[in-house]
């Protein structure tokens, strides 16, 4: 993440301590599929109550994965992929770069076989 703004270790960090929670990632898989619905929506397919959705739904609200919007009396939620895009870029990003790292170690012994012979 060094080679980033510093904008996004924030934003990548906020996501990963809001996806390292279970339920947090079924609420996520929930809105997903669901598209926009009520915290007493989503408590009805959980073994938490709707207060403990509402609790983990700020987590995700903080890290920037969902947002909430006042219908009447309700707030409704929904998923926010950007974030969660950006961080996907960045895990591909590392990826890629661990790919090269071991290309080339592969190339070296690879290499070092071949002149032992």
């Amino acid at each position: 993440m060094t080679d980033e703004p510093r904008g996004l270790d924030a934003v990548v960090d906020s996501v990963f301590v809001a996806l390292a929670d279970p339920t947090r990632r079924k609420l996520l898989d929930l809105l997903a599929a669901r598209g926009e619905v009520t915290a007493t929506t989503l408590a009805d397919g959980l073994p938490v109550s709707r207060q403990a959705v509402v609790k983990h739904l700020a987590v995700l609200d903080a890290a920037g994965l969902v947002s909430g919007r006042r219908v009447g009396r309700e707030v409704r939620y929904a998923v926010r992929p950007a974030v969660l895009d950006a961080t996907a870029r960045w895990m591909a990003t590392l990826a890629a770069d661990w790919d090269r790292r071991l290309a080339n170690i592969k190339r070296v012994a690879e290499a070092a076989e071949r002149e032992a012979r």
